[in-house]
Formats: structure tokens, C-alpha cells, sequence
């Protein structure tokens, strides 16, 4: 069964939710790779008072064409409060 793009992201959220059993913040973006889906996700890796301190991860998903995750990696972190793109 292929799955539209919204049932994909929302699988790659819930997957990478109950394997990290982290919460979940935004999802980045989607692309497709070698066969592939990509799926950038960024999650709340520990909470921080005040809020602008949390610290997020964003990990990226690869899941094949029916849904399934392949494999996840975590790529970067930062501090909510940095918001400048440290890729640019």
C-alpha cells in the first residue's frame, strides 16, 4: 500500500516518538532519496526552564514506500531559542 505524504510524516513521527520516547516538536521537511522517503523531524530533547533553553535534536527518517522506518539518525542540536539555520 503507498501511503500519501501526510500518512508518511505522521508515521515517521509516531515511529521515531515511541523508539526515542521523546516529544515531538515539528516536523522539518520531507524528501525522497535512492528509493527512499527522508523525513526531518526535530524533538525536544530535554526541557529547560525557561523555555527558550530546551534543547531540540533534529533526526532525519528514512522509511521505504510503504511506511516502514529503515533506519534514523540524529543530526544536530541546538537551543530553541537559536533560531539562525546553522547550515546556511
Amino acid at each position: 500500500m503507498v501511503l500519501s505524504l501526510d500518512q508518511l510524516i505522521l508515521r515517521a513521527r509516531e515511529q521515531l516518538n515511541k523508539i526515542t520516547g521523546l516529544k515531538l516538536s515539528t516536523t522539518l521537511g520531507v524528501t525522497r532519496h535512492n528509493g527512499t522517503w527522508v523525513v526531518s523531524v526535530e524533538l525536544v530533547e530535554k526541557h529547560s526552564i525557561p523555555d527558550g533553553m530546551d534543547i531540540l535534536a533534529t533526526y532525519e527518517v528514512n522509511m521505504d514506500e510503504e511506511g516502514t522506518l529503515v533506519d534514523f539518525k540524529r543530526k544536530r542540536l541546538r537551543k530553541r531559542i537559536d533560531t539562525e539555520d546553522a547550515e546556511a
